[in-house]
């Protein structure tokens, strides 16, 4: 409902877009109620041709597509959750490429198996597809090398673990160096906030040419789910290529500033509902997003009919100031039970803007990927705490910043990123937890046309899914 009405059963749609300055791995997925968990896949951009990776090609490429799984419905399990007002059922499984894995009760054949040459360097494109879960991923006895994140390439970080949000992916070079043998993978959870969560693993193996079939596969020492030290680590200390392909210099003037708190909440129940008590809620400044419903927000906007589908008065500060990261704040009744509506911004083309997400402890503090659709920004600084505008501004990096499209608000703390809206059109912005997406964790921009034809939206196409 933002960009479109969903595609009707039985029916087909056909994306046609234009992939600019953008090279590595990004995904594609359902954007409906929780159907991502299974319907979604790797979009792998390659350089032109004539071009090269900005650093030595490899042997193989290979997808490692990390997911979450329920033995249940998706579509029940989150239906349940917004009736009852409760955080949604847990899921049963990790999965690596649609495989458990051995760890759990199900038939061991059931594990993803990589084989690979002694000496050979592997491309592998990490891409998190969880619905609700951040994810370490280690491989025994390996380091990994971090040449891109979100389809844009970084300087090599040499790593010996890999953390992302679901929406996020990271490329890696593998180099199979250690002796001839097997050696597990592993994935397991990330989970900052006090809160109940998937805690198994999911395990496949690499299994070198030559190792002898009933070799014991070695396994990583993975982190701990609460590890943050680590996540932060390595969310922190990558950064980007500069000069190398389609590197973008930070925008230094700003046109569009906003401080945007994040966080949960709550909602009264419904009137003869079947919730006890207050429901789960979420906002971004107190807002918390309901999307249209009787028409996209995209065709809204382009034919000027807002009236009962949107209003364009998102705040671009909180209107109520206070100790975001304490949590004494849950008594305080106007933060706890933030208002519904559809509320968005509207952006000049080509105008910069320069967001500071805050993490709220507001029920609990907990790190939030949070995922712009449409554009990739410059991540400035991250830290923990409340944002302090006099410290941070000494330290953000206008020089080689990371360029992603989904940033980890780190747990209790802050992020500031930079984007220049530069594509005409409606383009949500929400944490990709996707239990946070229906209790209303998003806002959305609308991007004015530009001065030229190739900077104007087009009008929908004939096959536009109709509400």
């Amino acid at each position: 409902m933002i960009t479109q009405c969903p595609i009707r059963p039985g029916n087909k749609y056909t994306y046609k877009f234009r992939i600019i300055k953008q090279e590595g791995t990004l995904w594609w997925h359902a954007h409906v109620s929780w159907l991502r968990a299974t319907v979604h896949g790797a979009l792998i951009i390659r350089p032109r041709a004539g071009h090269s990776y900005p650093f030595p090609k490899p042997y193989k490429e290979v997808p490692i597509i990390l997911g979450e799984w329920w033995n249940a419905n998706v579509v029940d399990v989150e239906n349940l959750a917004l009736a009852t007002g409760a955080a949604p059922n847990i899921s049963d499984a990790y999965t690596i490429n649609g495989w458990p894995g051995d760890l759990y009760p199900c038939s061991k054949k059931k594990m993803y198996k990589l084989k690979v040459e002694q000496g050979k360097t592997y491309l592998l494109r990490i891409i998190n597809a969880a619905l609700n879960n951040q994810l370490f991923y280690k491989i025994a006895n390996h380091k990994m090398t971090v040449v891109a994140i979100d389809a844009s390439y970084t300087k090599p970080y040499v790593t010996d673990v890999v953390v992302s949000g679901p929406g996020q992916t990271v490329d890696v070079l593998l180099t199979a160096d250690q002796p001839v043998g097997s050696y597990y993978m592993g994935a397991i959870p990330y989970a900052s906030a006090a809160v109940q969560f998937d805690n198994t693993t999911t395990r496949g193996v690499i299994d070198y040419d030559g190792a002898p079939s009933s070799a014991t596969p070695l396994m990583p020492a993975l982190p701990a789910f609460n590890d943050t030290p680590t996540a932060n680590k390595f969310y922190t200390n990558i950064t980007g290529l500069v000069g190398g392909p389609h590197w973008e210099p930070v925008p230094r003037k700003v046109d569009h500033k906003m401080f945007v708190t994040i966080g949960l909440g709550l909602q009264v129940c419904p009137a003869n509902s079947t919730c006890q008590g207050p429901k789960l809620s979420a906002s971004m400044n107190n807002k918390s997003f309901v999307l249209p419903t009787s028409l996209s927000l995209l065709q809204a906007f382009f034919f000027n009919a807002s009236t009962g589908v949107y209003t364009t008065d998102f705040p671009a500060e909180p209107l109520i100031k206070f100790d975001y990261t304490n949590a004494s704040i849950n008594n305080n009744q106007l933060l706890l039970f933030p208002p519904k509506g559809t509320k968005v911004t509207k952006l000049k083309f080509n105008s910069t803007v320069e967001i500071i997400f805050q993490n709220t402890a507001i029920l609990a503090v907990e790190n939030h990927p949070m995922h712009l659709h449409g554009f990739n920004f410059h991540v400035l600084a991250q830290g923990f705490g409340n944002y302090n505008h006099t410290a941070v501004r000494k330290k953000l990096n206008f020089i080689n910043p990371q360029i992603r499209n989904t940033i980890g608000v780190p747990v209790g703390g802050w992020a500031v990123i930079r984007f220049t809206a530069n594509n005409p059109g409606a383009w949500i912005i929400h944490c990709h937890l996707d239990m946070h997406l229906p209790l209303g964790l998003a806002t959305a921009f609308l991007v004015e046309n530009g001065p030229t034809p190739a900077t104007t939206l087009p009008p929908p196409p004939e096959d536009l899914p109709r509400c």
